[in-house]
């Protein structure tokens, strides 16, 4: 299930905001639901936090998420429109803290004909023939390595999202910057780690 949230604009007047904004809660003061929302998260659960506020007020709520008022939807046609929008009637926004990482040239942030020729150009690149031959021949390796540490410890259950996310990350870094395996990629992996925590942080 793929929610989207919008950040409820502050322009209407304070009678009709109240007309079009969905039923739902802003939480406690300063704290917002952000700190629950970020806990579900990374707990075995992550859908919890939808899922509870979507009995409960049905498919599209109000929250209070990373420092904004906010609006998710958890129906699917809605969102599908909203993310076939191009940026025409829908601008994405992000997080405080995501915009103070990624800064605000990141292609994530840039919106109109800079980010349709941005994404054309990494999916030019991404669409390479050779390039796919070879992420295809190190994502098998990179499998095959992962699999023969499976067996040494046979008390440990193997989590396979993160077993994913490491071999993405392997197959990524290798094809971007030709990074192999080793005490760079592992000091780069924990670089990531950090990184996505402060993306996932209440803005100060």
């Amino acid at each position: 299930m793929i929610a989207v949230a919008i950040m409820i604009c502050r322009r209407r007047t304070r009678q009709a905001r109240h007309r079009l904004i969905p039923p739902g809660a802003l939480g406690l003061p300063f704290v917002s639901e952000t700190i629950e929302f970020v806990s579900q998260a990374y707990s075995d659960h992550p859908e919890d936090f939808m899922n509870k506020r979507r009995q409960k007020y049905r498919k599209i709520f109000k929250s209070h998420l990373f420092g904004s008022p906010t609006i998710i939807s958890t129906d699917a046609e809605i969102n599908r429109s909203i993310l076939q929008s191009d940026s025409k009637i829908f601008v994405p926004s992000y997080p405080k803290s995501l915009t103070k990482l990624m800064g605000k040239s990141s292609i994530l942030l840039i919106n109109g004909n800079l980010q349709r020729r941005i994404h054309g150009l990494v999916g030019s690149f991404f669409k390479s023939a050779q390039l796919k031959a070879q992420v295809a021949k190190d994502m098998e390796i990179y499998i095959q390595e992962s699999m023969k540490t499976w067996g040494e410890n046979q008390q440990q259950p193997i989590l396979i999202q993160d077993e994913v996310k490491n071999i993405a990350l392997q197959v990524l870094v290798k094809a971007l910057i030709s990074l192999e395996p080793g005490e760079e990629l592992e000091f780069l992996k924990k670089q990531f780690q950090e990184f996505i925590s402060g993306l996932t942080s209440d803005p100060p």
